[in-house]
């Protein structure tokens, strides 16, 4: 009988498509409008993007990353995202809006992610 090479660790699918998988089903239930975007965010190894997405038109409404010289001497990666989350929440009051409907992209609520919610939230954008 044979097993394949990720069963053995628990799972039958590559940890990427999982983490598509999660992505898709989310996205499906969620939409932006201009009164109140998608906010989206995505993680690479090294920084942090989140886009306020409006997903009726298919405009990105407000940008931010960790990439910025501002957000660079942020500490640590956790640290950095409650400061881009704070960065991301004033330049979304500047826009006028006051809500968002949030949305991991499929990683957990853990982490950069809760950090950059926390820091949104502290500027004063309701998720």
């Amino acid at each position: 009988m044979s097993v394949s090479r990720n069963a053995a660790h628990g799972s039958a699918l590559p940890k990427r498509r999982r983490w598509l998988r999660r992505k898709l089903r989310i996205r499906k239930r969620i939409r932006g409008t201009a009164e109140r975007p998608r906010l989206t965010v995505y993680k690479s190894n090294y920084f942090t993007y989140v886009q306020a997405v409006d997903d009726l038109r298919g405009h990105t409404l407000v940008s931010a990353s960790s990439r910025e010289a501002e957000l660079r001497e942020a500490g640590s990666k956790v640290a950095g995202a409650g400061k881009l989350g704070l960065v991301v929440g004033e330049r979304l009051r500047k826009h006028g809006i006051s809500e968002v409907v949030f949305d991991r992209n499929g990683y957990p609520y853990h982490g950069r992610v809760r950090s950059l919610a926390e820091g949104v939230r502290e500027a004063g954008i309701s998720l």
